[in-house]
């Protein structure tokens, strides 16, 4: 007897336990909480969650509206195993099914946006036997135009801040591209110039010295046509004054 009333007063101590860490188990919901869209176009409205009990065809996700401008709640979309839509009222033909159960996604598709879809939308998942937890709200404003927010100025930002520094990059590398063939076209003509055909200039100091050299007179024709044309080339004058110094 004394056993027996041992092993229940622990099954029964087990289970107050488990009662009290069972609520730390609850579905929970993550949204986008606000949601800016603009009117005539599709939006995606995000319900993920996190559940402790494995998923499976008890898993349910309900969907209700709250319109911002008060009334009743209105339902929207049902999920058990299969998609279940509205057959009447304003969401009719504009829901769709846009989640993934095994992936812990319970997210719909609201088509053809209208300013009166203005409101709170609320996403509810149950997978027993986790029942309890908070429902996921969105609160959805539809606008004429989509308004920039911070992080797209902080996109818009980083972007022009990229663009500028490629710009940058791009002109210093053009400079040094043009510049290095600057300084390789003037190595080119420097190179050019130094094989080029050299000239000397005779002058009448020369040839005094070839006098002096050779120890006769040139002829006085050659003296002549050099200083009527003191630019001659190298070998050509070479040439001339061993033969005027051989007669």
């Amino acid at each position: 007897m004394y056993g027996k009333s041992s092993t229940r007063a622990r099954l029964l101590l087990l289970g107050i336990q488990l009662a009290a860490l069972w609520p730390t188990a609850a579905v929970e919901i993550y949204t986008s909480r606000v949601l800016e869209a603009v009117n005539g176009t599709d939006v995606r409205l995000k319900c993920t969650f996190s559940s402790f009990a494995p998923v499976g065809d008890a898993l349910t996700v309900t969907w209700n509206f709250r319109p911002q401008d008060g009334g009743a709640e209105q339902f929207v979309f049902y999920y058990h195993v299969d998609p279940f839509r509205p057959m009447s009222g304003r969401f009719k033909d504009r829901v769709v099914w846009d989640g993934n159960p095994e992936r812990y996604d319970a997210s719909i598709l609201l088509w053809k946006l209208q300013f009166d879809d203005n409101g709170t939308y609320t996403c509810q998942v149950k997978n027993p036997p986790d029942v309890d937890g908070l429902v996921g709200e969105i609160r959805l404003s539809v606008v004429h135009t989509v308004r920039f927010s911070e992080i797209h100025f902080l996109a818009l930002a980083i972007g022009s801040a990229c663009a500028v520094m490629v710009t940058i990059v791009i002109v210093v590398v053009l400079f040094q591209h043009f510049r290095k063939k600057r300084w390789a076209e003037r190595a080119h003509k420097v190179v050019e110039i130094k094989s080029a055909p050299r000239y000397i200039v005779v002058h009448s100091s020369l040839w005094v010295l070839l006098v002096v050299a050779c120890g006769t007179l040139p002829q006085r024709g050659l003296m002549s046509s050099a200083m009527s044309a003191p630019r001659i080339r190298t070998n050509e004058t070479l040439g001339r004054l061993q033969r005027s110094a051989r007669t």
